[in-house]
């Protein structure tokens, strides 16, 4: 066996290989970790909007229908409170599915870590070759 200072360059260069392949093999892993992480984020804001979207329906009909009973109440004619109604009640929905878009956009989802740890190695690999 030689000693550090006494090595040869092929076990150099064979050791420096090896290393960067423990490195490449780390950095899949990483990866693959982080992208199984953004997966799970979007199946939980699909089950966010899927919940909200079950639970909000019957509260969301008796509130409508309250909400056009008053308007009539007031003097309102049926069908204008309920173009009001529906008009609201569009405006709110549409919110609530920007929000859970918003979550699954591409930007949300890209793979931070991974890309942060790739250009530290990418540095360390440059300062190796050196």
């Amino acid at each position: 066996m030689t000693t550090p200072s006494n090595r040869s360059i092929p076990d150099l260069v064979g050791d420096a290989f090896n290393q960067f392949a423990k490195l490449v093999s780390n950095e899949f892993d990483l990866a693959r970790a982080e992208m199984s992480d953004k997966l799970g984020q979007i199946g939980r804001a699909a089950m966010m909007i899927g919940a909200g979207a079950v639970i909000l329906i019957p509260g969301l009909v008796v509130l409508l229908m309250a909400a056009a009973a008053a308007l009539v109440e007031n003097g309102f004619a049926t069908s204008v409170a309920y173009l009001i109604v529906g008009a609201c009640t569009t405006g709110i929905a549409a919110t609530l599915i920007g929000f859970g878009a918003n979550r699954m956009s591409p930007e949300a989802l890209k793979p931070e870590m991974t890309m942060e740890q790739l250009q530290r190695d990418k540095q360390a690999a440059g300062e190796m070759m050196r």
